[in-house]
C-alpha cells in the first residue's frame, strides 16, 4: 500500500462490511486481518465463548487449557502472531522430560525412544528401541539395511512403508502410537510426504529407512528437545483474549451466542441470517439479518458446508472427522511428584481405552506453580474411525473412566478420593492433514470457494489441524478476500 493510494484505499475499506462466521482461531485471525485495514467487521460465534478448540476450564480456581495447550513452532507463523499481540514474554517451552509408551505386548511400559522420526528408529538395536520391539523386532528391522536399492520406491502410506522396510513390530509398537496421538490416525492412512517431508527422498539417497531417519535427524541436530512446540504462561486462552482485545481496538463488532442460519446472495452483496441465543429478534419469524460485502466462514466442516453448499460448486465429499474428548483431572496425588511417566503417555492402539495422557503439571512449569502441590492430568479419548469411549457417559462416569485410565497409564494407583475436580471437553477434530488424499481434497475445496466472489473459508478443515496451519491459512485467505473487495 503506497502512501499516495492510502487515502483512496482507506475510503474503499471503510465501505466494506465483512461478516466472519465462527470465533475460533481461524475466524479471529481472519477478522483481525480485515479489521486492521479499516474494514467494518462483525464476528458471530454460536457458543457463549470464543476460541473454538482453544478452551479454558476452571478447576478449583486453577485456569487450565481444556483444548489446545501449545502451538507448533514450524513456519514461525504462530510465534509471529504471539509477538504482534504483545505476548512474547509469556512464551515458554515444555518441561518434564519425554513421553512414555504404554500397552507394549509382553513388555512393561517404557520411555519413547530418542532420535526417532514419528516413532521410526534410526538404530533398531538401540536399547530403548529394542526394549519395545524385542530382539525379534530389532533383527527384522535390521533387514531394512540389507534390502537391495531396487526395492526402494515412493511409498505414500507411512504404515506400509515402515512395515515393508522394517516390519510390523516397528509400525505397530512405535509408529502407530505416535500417529494416533499426534494425528488421531492409523499409520497406514498417513501420507508419508505430509507427515515426514523429505523422508522418501532421503530413503532413495541413502538406501535404507533407518539411514534416512538418521540423515534427517542429523540435519535437525542442535534443535533443543521440546522446541517443536511452545506454550503460554496462563494457557493458550491468553491468545484468544489478546485477539479479542485487538479486534475491539480495531472497532470490530463481536457477538457470541449468535448463530448463522443461512447465507444469501443479493447481487454482489450478501445477506447473513442470524439467530440469537437470547431470543432477541426484530421480526416475527425470530430471525435477524446483516448485510455484508464479504463473508468468511470459519466454523467446523459440517456447519460450514451447510452454509456455503448452495453458493459453491465442486466442494466434493466431506471428510471423516474423529470425535475427541479430553477429560482433565485435578488430583491430590503426591505419588506423582516424581513425574513417573515424564510429560505424558502414548498408548499402543488397542491396548487401552484412552489414546494418550498428558501430565500437565509436569509439562508446564507455570501450571505446576498454580496447582500448588496438586497435579493436573489430561486424558484423551477418540481417534480416526473410533468414537470416544466417553461419548455416551455422563460427566461423573467420564471422570471415573479417565481416573482409571490415568492410574493405568501413570503406573500409580489413584483412588476416587484423590480426585478433587474434573472437566470434560468434547469436540470434533477436523480430518487430519496427514491422511492420504486430504491435501488434494482441501485444495479442491479452496479452489471451489475462490470462484465465489466475496466468500472465504478458513479453519482446520481447509487448512489442516494445528495452529501452525490454521493461522497462516487464515491470514492468506483474509488477504485474498479483502484484496478482491478492494480492487475488483
Amino acid at each position: 500500500m503506497t502512501s499516495e493510494h492510502s487515502p483512496e484505499l482507506a475510503a474503499r475499506a471503510a465501505q466494506q462490511h465483512v461478516v466472519v462466521v465462527g470465533g475460533g482461531i481461524g475466524g479471529l485471525v481472519a477478522a483481525r486481518e480485515c479489521a486492521k485495514v479499516g474494514m467494518r467487521v462483525t464476528l458471530l460465534e454460536a457458543a457463549d465463548a470464543l476460541g473454538g478448540s482453544i478452551r479454558t476450564a476452571d478447576l478449583d480456581g486453577i485456569l487450565v487449557d481444556a483444548g489446545a495447550e501449545s502451538f507448533a513452532t514450524r513456519g514461525g507463523h504462530v510465534k509471529a502472531l504471539v509477538d504482534e499481540l504483545g505476548l512474547a514474554d509469556q512464551v515458554v517451552p515444555p518441561q518434564g522430560g519425554g513421553a512414555w509408551l504404554s500397552g507394549i505386548p509382553d513388555a512393561p511400559d517404557a520411555p519413547l525412544p530418542k532420535g526417532s522420526l514419528l516413532g521410526i528408529p534410526a538404530n533398531p538395536f538401540q536399547d530403548d528401541v529394542r526394549r519395545i520391539i524385542g530382539w525379534r523386532g530389532a533383527w527384522r528391522a535390521y533387514v531394512d539395511r540389507l534390502r537391495p536399492p531396487l526395492t526402494i520406491g515412493h511409498e505414500r502410506s507411512l504404515g506400509k512403508l515402515v512395515s515393508t522396510r522394517m516390519g510390523d513390530r516397528v509400525r505397530d509398537r512405535l509408529v502407530a502410537p505416535v500417529t494416533a496421538g499426534v494425528y488421531s490416525a492409523d499409520p497406514d492412512e498417513v501420507d508419508t510426504d505430509v507427515a515426514a517431508p523429505g523422508l522418501n527422498a532421503a530413503l532413495t539417497r541413502i538406501g535404507s529407512l533407518t539411514g534416512a531417519v538418521g540423515l534427517l535427524a542429523a540435519e535437525r541436530k542442535g534443535t533443543a528437545p521440546g522446541s517443536a512446540v511452545l506454550g503460554l504462561v496462563g494457557g493458550m486462552g491468553r491468545l484468544v483474549e489478546a485477539l479479542r482485545a485487538d479486534l475491539v481496538a480495531y472497532g470490530a463488532d463481536i457477538r457470541t451466542g449468535t448463530s448463522v442460519i443461512r447465507l444469501e446472495r443479493d447481487g454482489a452483496d450478501w445477506t447473513v441470517a442470524i439467530e440469537s441465543a437470547q431470543g432477541e429478534h426484530p421480526d416475527a419469524e425470530g430471525e435477524a439479518s446483516l448485510r455484508a460485502t464479504g463473508v468468511i466462514v470459519a466454523t467446523a466442516e459440517p456447519s460450514a458446508r451447510e452454509l456455503v453448499d448452495t453458493h459453491v460448486a465442486g466442494l466434493g465429499d466431506a471428510g471423516d472427522a474423529p470425535e475427541i474428548e479430553i477429560v482433565t483431572l485435578l488430583l491430590d496425588a503426591p505419588e506423582l511428584d516424581s513425574a513417573p511417566r515424564g510429560s505424558g503417555v502414548l498408548t499402543v492402539p488397542g491396548s487401552h481405552t484412552a489414546k494418550a495422557l498428558t501430565h500437565s503439571t509436569a509439562k508446564w512449569g507455570w501450571l505446576r506453580e498454580a496447582a500448588a502441590g496438586r497435579h493436573l492430568v489430561r486424558v484423551s479419548f477418540g481417534s480416526q474411525g473410533e468414537p470416544a469411549a466417553t461419548a455416551d457417559l455422563d460427566d461423573d462416569a467420564a471422570a471415573a473412566l479417565a481416573l482409571s485410565e490415568a492410574s493405568a497409564l501413570l503406573g500409580v494407583t489413584l483412588h476416587p478420593t484423590q480426585l478433587l475436580a474434573a472437566h470434560r471437553a468434547r469436540y470434533v477434530q477436523a480430518q487430519p492433514t496427514s491422511l492420504i488424499g486430504a491435501t488434494e481434497r482441501r485444495a479442491a475445496v479452496r479452489q471451489a470457494v475462490t470462484a465465489t466472489r466475496g466468500l472465504g473459508v478458513v479453519g482446520a478443515w481447509v487448512a489442516g489441524t494445528g495452529l501452525a496451519q490454521v493461522v497462516p491459512d487464515a491470514v492468506a485467505e483474509a488477504d485474498r478476500l479483502r484484496a478482491s473487495l478492494l480492487w475488483d
